[in-house]
């Protein structure tokens, strides 16, 4: 198990214990009080003018008990501020809604944070928009990521698999779509991911025409300029005007064969 986490489990325990302890000694005093010192048997009340051993008790004893619970999280919380001089630092940026990753080579990562086995690694959280907490509740950290603000964490994943990332901080529409994970690999499965070149981010003719929208606009230009000039040249030529020229012939031809017919009725 990880040193955090059960560290942090321990003091949640013993604070645990001790609430609950106290809620019994008190409950089963108060009843017992509301028994023994009822009207019915005891009819007649007592004037306690105060007993300095039982006030001394009741303070020096939860005062113990209160410092022991600072004192014991206080050591979990410094191992948990403490960087150790071999961690790998990974930059994290809330963002609305999702976690972004960035590497020390650069390399980023969206939703997934890839980190080796064994490896501690400190993280430094901020946002770009709004309040957000990043939050790991299988390693038990958790630190708020504000915009103008670098926070960090610390921790050390001993185990492979996969965990959860949540957002502990409401903000937005979308909160609770803010979900990742964290992959802990093996260390040699891990190097392999990160000094793998990105594809995706590599292929600059792809990135340079979506900026540039050099094809696109040329196509979507070409077709109107070229069929606006056909139109034009078309009606300027006259074709247009010379096809309702030959209808016109068709009329004549019409009224011509009328006229034939009756010349040769005449003659006959």
């Amino acid at each position: 198990m990880n040193p955090t986490t059960q560290e942090v489990d321990n003091v949640f325990l013993f604070i645990v214990v001790v609430s609950v302890f106290f809620l019994l000694l008190v409950t089963g005093a108060m009843i017992y009080f509301a028994i023994r010192y009822s009207e019915k048997r005891h009819p007649k009340a007592d004037n306690i003018t105060g007993n300095t051993t039982l006030e001394v008790l009741w303070t020096v004893i939860p005062l113990i008990l209160v410092l022991m619970m600072f004192f014991y999280g206080w050591d979990a919380f410094k191992n948990m501020r403490t960087v150790p001089p071999n961690a790998m630092v990974i930059k994290v940026t809330g963002r609305m809604w999702y976690w972004g990753f960035e590497y020390a080579n650069h390399k980023k990562s969206d939703t997934l944070l890839y980190v080796p086995v064994g490896q501690p690694i400190k993280m430094e959280i901020t946002s770009n928009d709004v309040n957000h907490s990043f939050y790991l509740p299988q390693f038990r950290i958790k630190e708020d990521a504000i915009p103008g603000r670098t926070n960090y964490l610390v921790f050390n994943p001993v185990k492979e698999g996969v965990f959860d990332i949540f957002c502990a901080e409401y903000c937005g529409m979308n909160h609770s779509y803010m979900l990742g994970h964290v992959i802990v690999l093996p260390a040699d499965k891990f190097y392999e991911w990160y000094n793998k070149v990105d594809s995706v981010k590599g292929n600059v003719p792809v990135t340079d025409t979506t900026k540039t929208g050099t094809m696109k606009t040329d196509s979507l230009k070409a077709p109107p300029a070229n069929t606006t000039g056909s139109v034009k040249d078309s009606t300027k030529t006259g074709s247009i005007k010379d096809s309702t020229k030959t209808n016109g012939n068709k009329k004549d031809n019409l009224k011509t064969v009328p006229k034939d017919s009756i010349i040769k009725k005449e003659k006959k």
